[in-house]
């Protein structure tokens, strides 16, 4: 199959920071992008929920959040064993327990081109699988003796953080309004969305050039995580969406969720929970390994598992 155009301009970035290219993409433009893909995922989301049964939803938002507080708890002793400390493990941890909102817009946009339909209020999964895994985490390094957090500052900068907010925002706008209340906006949100997203993958791929330095600096252990563990995670996750009765691209999604790593809400959850972990260590795994992986290879892998499954 043809790759996804969008995967394409993750490449050129990748390629092009690789090459020593000056490019880049202006801070105020990134930042417009992630608000828009954050608010345009939500509105489409929350439109599909209001079609919806809310106690048809409720098995599966239970379902999510188990799966984000049981992750933490399955990674740590690994990361252990790979011999990262007590802290760095709980960090590493809750980055690979919450999700890529980003890799989410990547796999459906995929799904999509290979003509493969999911659930269309998906967007749900990623609002509810976002928090989870950092309580955990969070729990998991205070038995490090990581020392006290101060749980209002981290709840105000996880809860109400810019992605959890635009995320969650636009699903209740989009679910309070409905397709009509909503289409007035399909011209700014809907049409061009494929677009903005790969300008957004550009920049990924110029700033996961940059991470590659750093994977080299904490060595083959670190490569090997970032790779291995999405692969791992993915298949729990599949197995939940078949229990869930799930699409084979819901499955293929799930999967992808599982397997994915935060890059926006866990670092910042971290750095105020637990600041004495290396925040380099985790956004250099998570952006500088998994997020490439997950794109240029996990989630054809994920869908052919879900295929099987499904």
């Amino acid at each position: 199959m043809v790759p996804d155009v969008v995967v394409l301009f993750f490449a050129l970035g990748l390629v092009a920071r690789l090459a020593g290219s000056e490019l880049k993409v202006p801070q105020a433009l990134y930042e417009t992008l992630s608000i828009y893909l954050l608010l345009a995922i939500g509105l489409k989301g929350g439109v599909e929920i209001s079609r919806q049964d809310a106690a048809a939803l409720a098995p599966q938002i239970a379902a999510c959040v188990a799966l984000g507080l049981a992750i933490p708890f399955v990674l740590v002793p690994v990361l252990r064993r790979l011999g990262f400390s007590g802290v760095d493990s709980a960090s590493l941890a809750a980055h690979y327990g919450s999700v890529s909102v980003v890799t989410f817009a990547v796999a459906t946009s995929w799904l999509k081109q290979a003509g493969i339909p999911y659930e269309s209020h998906a967007a749900l999964w990623v609002a509810v699988m976002e928090a989870p895994a950092l309580l955990t985490a969070i729990f998991l390094a205070r038995r490090q003796g990581s020392g006290p957090t101060n749980w209002k500052r981290l709840a105000q900068d996880v809860l109400a953080g810019p992605s959890v907010m635009l995320l969650t925002g636009g699903l209740l706008i989009g679910a309070f309004m409905g397709a009509a209340g909503t289409a007035p906006l399909n011209p700014v949100f809907v049409d061009p969305f494929k677009g903005v997203l790969a300008l957004f993958m550009l920049e990924l791929g110029l700033v996961a050039g940059e991470r590659i330095g750093q994977v080299r600096q904490f060595g083959l252990r670190l490569l090997a995580f970032g790779v291995l563990a999405p692969l791992a995670l993915a298949v729990p996750g599949a197995l939940v969406g078949v229990w869930l009765g799930l699409s084979t691209g819901g499955i293929a999604i799930l999967a992808t969720l599982a397997a994915s790593a935060s890059y926006i809400a866990a670092p910042t959850a971290m750095r105020i929970a637990v600041p004495q972990a290396n925040a380099a260590l985790s956004v250099a795994a998570s952006l500088g390994v998994t997020f490439p992986f997950n794109v240029l290879v996990g989630i054809p892998l994920y869908a052919a598992l879900a295929r099987q499954l499904g």
